[in-house]
């Protein structure tokens, strides 16, 4: 009898539809793709939903590369449907949200017990294709725009079933990355200060995440009027206008005339770096998790990076450990502590990323879901 006895042996690669862009700037289109069979240390999920995040747009303009085509779309919920031989941190069926920070363990940032800034973060070895055989290229090594991914097993955080995946599957990115520039990275403690230049869904996201770590004072700083509505609708106790108001006097006459304890920079611009930098107290920390572009570049005087003290800091992925982070969030989230709900705008199908995309382009949305 001929039976094949052992896992390698079969080809239980499926075809699923999914979300690509082919070229740069080209519009996206909803195609088949080929998922293959999980390898060693890999794992297939099936999609529940996945954000609409700027990182998926700027792959689509061609900020991040030129490995066309992508497979977009990075921050979502997933049910485990098959794994790799080797995988032990889940098994078929679990519910996870997916990360783009699968830690090796073994690298010198592993190794002095600081796996949250992991040198070798690893992706799925096998590559996803068309039907044609053209490899595709993962956003941030994931893909998820698509009934099924590819990742890496390390890249699957175990959580509870009982939450809404739209609402917690944001925690896969942006969301994680403000949350955690205010807690991991600024360290914001109870009764602190904190202000943040930049009300998008990164920045609202450290808003709620300093709220969440007991900030007294919440200085929230953009010029568009809904987006300082909905930043006070998170947590934000103040607001400043940058557009009527010089954002640097403003923090300080809402923080005694002193500048507050953490200012979060969350556009990623020299010019609002420099407010940053300026509108902190004086031993103050700096947190930059707004994304630079390569040619941008910074001058300030050395004698006042002396003189005003503190620290300045660069936040990566909100310096967070998924393993770590995701299940402790997503209880703060159970309890009622962190608004999740709250940054989901629509939700919506495979055929409407196009359209999110010139939405978010608009400012009208904190994020679009898409529901699988």
């Amino acid at each position: 009898m001929l039976v094949a006895a052992t896992h390698e042996w079969s080809d239980m690669s499926q075809k699923v539809q999914a979300v690509i862009v082919r070229a740069k700037d080209a519009p996206v289109e909803t195609v088949t793709i080929v998922v293959p069979d999980p390898g060693p240390g890999e794992a297939v999920v099936d999609i529940l939903t996945c954000g609409v995040c700027h990182t998926d747009l700027h792959y689509k303009l061609g900020g991040i590369g030129d490995e066309y085509p992508y497979l977009l779309g990075h921050e979502a919920t997933a049910v485990v449907s098959d794994i790799g031989e080797g995988v032990t941190n889940v098994v078929i069926g679990d519910r996870v949200i997916l990360n783009w920070r699968a830690v090796c363990g073994q690298c010198r940032a592993c190794a002095k017990g600081q796996p949250q800034y992991c040198f070798d973060t690893h992706n799925a070895t096998q590559k996803m294709t068309l039907e044609d055989g053209t490899e595709l290229s993962p956003a941030l090594g994931i893909g998820a725009f698509a009934e099924k991914t590819l990742v890496a097993a390390g890249q699957c955080t175990k959580v509870d079933e009982d939450v809404d995946p739209g609402a917690v599957g944001l925690l896969g990115c942006g969301i994680m990355a403000g949350i955690g520039a205010a807690i991991n990275t600024g360290e914001v403690k109870r009764g602190e200060s904190v202000a943040v230049i930049g009300c998008g869904g990164v920045g609202i996201a450290a808003i709620a995440g300093a709220k969440l770590a007991g900030a007294t004072t919440i200085v929230a700083v953009d010029i568009d009027d809904d987006k300082l509505a909905m930043a006070k609708d998170i947590g934000a106790t103040h607001t400043v206008n940058s557009k009527n108001t010089d954002p640097i006097q403003g923090i300080k006459e809402l923080t005694g005339g002193f500048g507050a304890d953490v200012v979060i920079d969350a556009v990623g611009r020299p010019e609002t770096y420099k407010q940053a930098f300026y509108a902190r107290d004086l031993a103050g920390r700096v947190v930059l998790v707004g994304v630079p572009t390569p040619e941008m570049k910074l001058e300030l005087p050395l004698l006042d990076i002396f003189g005003q003290g503190g620290s300045l800091k660069s936040s990566w992925y909100g310096d967070c450990l998924p393993s770590r982070d995701f299940p402790m969030l997503v209880e703060q989230y159970k309890l009622g502590r962190l608004d999740l709900d709250a940054f989901v705008t629509e939700r919506i199908k495979l055929g409407d990323v196009e359209a999110a995309f010139t939405k978010m382009g608009e400012g009208k949305v904190l994020r679009s879901v898409v529901e699988l």
